[in-house]
């Protein structure tokens, strides 16, 4: 690790820029000691700090010159969240009272905490395992209540439950294996080979219902992908502003005024969506250099997202270049929005253009970007279709990350092969093999078994003070 994990350190525990409250965090040996000697209580009674309590007062800098007016939190280890001696300084949160708090805490002997060296100093202190560690910056990062609760869930151990539960059978046929290996010779118990295999399946089986809930999780995560598509002028960018509830694109009766492509966030009911906007597409010989270049990465989106708008225009009839566009489409993952069906021309145009849609297995929705009609039925087909066959998260589901997904896949690799070569007549101390590798791979995930470059990887992904 890039820190020695002794010595006091501190940092501000909030995020930057000016609030009510900010908070500057110290943790160690000395936290108590630090925090005795720059607070003056506004207790006259004041002797020292009681733990678990607030402590209303100033600090002060060794000069004796008052830096902020604050409460001040002291929680003794082990009964703290890193294991160690913490005290939390609650400040006001303008960025030149905090740097005045943390400066002096360095010129008293703190050292600046490293990303995640709070979280780290937990995980080492047996204050939580490396996959809930994980969970807080995931909690950290979460963009909707879904992706929340899928954090939290794993942050209670619900993840780890599972794994441990999982790696305990197989030390069990571990030791069943050792037995047999070691006491050749001896009249002992030893599992047979159809129930070592029928175990080892059993537990593969578990890992990939897990790994199933990789991809199921990813979306309230990370979010979808969405794409605005469709010829110049269908009101792709009329669309988008108004699914965005804000004026985001610009909008102009002129061909080709979208020549890049525009991206904005939009939650629906809990799943986070990346809303594109890309270049309208139209004759090559109609478009300019930048104007062509656009509609290339409009191609390049629609070929990634996971659902494309096809936005036409209502009151204009399909013509042969639409009609083959259309054709074109995915049907499982496209869907074919009419805009300005508020016009009066709209209505006969739509419903030829609906027909010809539908009878290419494509879904339709009716809106009109400047009325907002239609909008919340296109947002709720727009959210199905984007789901796929991902049911909403399960209340107790806890889903394993990229990294926790890596192991759990070579854990049940090694069981795979072990249930194979159980028909082999391979001798038990080689198929023990097959049963160690899985189970240091599972223990990797709870950090049992963790590399400091492991280690380094992750936490360095955490917010300074965490």
């Amino acid at each position: 690790m890039p820190h020695s994990p002794s010595g006091t350190i501190a940092a501000i525990a909030t995020a930057q820029g000016a609030g009510a409250v900010g908070i500057v965090r110290v943790s160690g040996a000395r936290a108590r000691a630090l925090a005795q000697a720059l607070f003056r209580s506004s207790c006259s009674g004041f002797v020292e700090f009681r733990p678990y309590r607030l402590h209303h007062g100033l600090l002060v800098d060794a000069s004796g010159q008052t830096l902020d007016e604050v409460l001040v939190a002291f929680m003794p280890g082990p009964g703290s969240f890193t294991g160690e001696d913490v005290v939390e300084f609650n400040c006001h949160g303008g960025p030149a009272v905090l740097r005045a708090v943390l400066e002096e805490l360095l010129a008293r002997g703190c050292r600046l905490a490293a990303p995640g060296e709070f979280s780290l100093r937990a995980f080492k202190n047996g204050k939580l395992d490396l996959a809930q560690a994980e969970a807080i910056a995931e909690t950290i990062a979460a963009p909707t209540r879904a992706a929340l609760h899928l954090a939290q869930m794993k942050l209670s151990g619900a993840l780890s439950r599972r794994i441990q539960t999982l790696r305990g059978r197989l030390e069990n046929l571990r030791a069943q294996l050792c037995l047999a290996v070691d006491f050749p010779e001896e009249d002992v118990e030893c599992l047979p080979l159809p129930a070592l295999r029928t175990e080892a399946l059993d537990v593969a089986e578990s890992l990939a219902a897990l790994l199933d809930g990789v991809e199921r999780a990813r979306a309230w995560r990370e979010g979808v992908l969405a794409v605005l598509a469709g010829r110049v002028n269908a009101g792709k960018s009329s669309l988008m502003n108004a699914l965005v509830g804000r004026r985001r694109a610009l909008v102009s009766d002129a061909p080709g005024t979208t020549r890049d492509y525009l991206e904005e966030q939009l939650e629906l009911s809990g799943l986070l969506v990346r809303l594109v906007d890309t270049a309208g597409l139209r004759d090559a010989a109609q478009a300019d250099a930048v104007e062509a270049q656009g509609q290339d990465l409009s191609r390049e989106f629609m070929a990634r997202a996971e659902v494309v708008l096809y936005v036409l225009d209502a009151t204009r009839p399909l013509d042969g270049a639409e009609r083959e566009a259309l054709a074109g489409l995915d049907p499982a993952r496209a869907l074919v929005v009419l805009n300005k069906v508020d016009l009066p021309q709209a209505e006969a145009v739509a419903a030829a253009t609906i027909e010809a849609a539908q009878s290419l297995g494509l879904a339709c929705a009716r809106v009109s970007a400047k009325t907002g009609a239609g909008l919340e039925d296109l947002c709720a087909l727009l959210r199905q279709r984007l789901l796929g066959g991902a049911r909403e998260p399960d209340p107790d589901e806890a889903a394993p990350n990229a990294r926790q997904a890596v192991a759990i896949s070579q854990a049940r690799a090694e069981l795979l092969a072990l249930a194979e070569e159980t028909g082999a007549g391979l001798p038990y101390d080689i198929l023990a093999l097959r049963l160690d590798a899985a189970c240091r791979a599972l223990a990797q995930i709870t950090g049992e078994i963790a590399p400091d470059e492991v280690l380094e990887a992750i936490f360095a992904k955490f917010c300074i003070g965490k």
